[in-house]
């Protein structure tokens, strides 16, 4: 779970995102469920989660904090 958080650093931070103990497990769920992979399939999650990043950083950050504040 959440091997790849270390990457997104910067679209946490850029997104207004803190991560903690408390929320990392919805914030993964919530990633997984955006991008349309199984949860808990990290080498999955990453590979769309760059892919998507790649073609629009905006839209994938505005998603996140979208669903985050439901």
């Amino acid at each position: 779970m959440t091997c790849y958080f270390r990457y997104l650093q910067y679209v946490f931070e850029r997104g207004g995102i803190k991560i903690t103990k408390e929320n990392k497990r919805q914030i993964d769920q919530i990633i997984h469920n955006v991008i349309g992979v199984e949860y808990k399939n990290c080498p999955a999650a990453w590979k769309e989660v760059k892919k998507q990043i790649a073609e629009d950083e905006e839209a994938f950050i505005s998603q996140l904090r979208n669903l985050l504040t439901l």
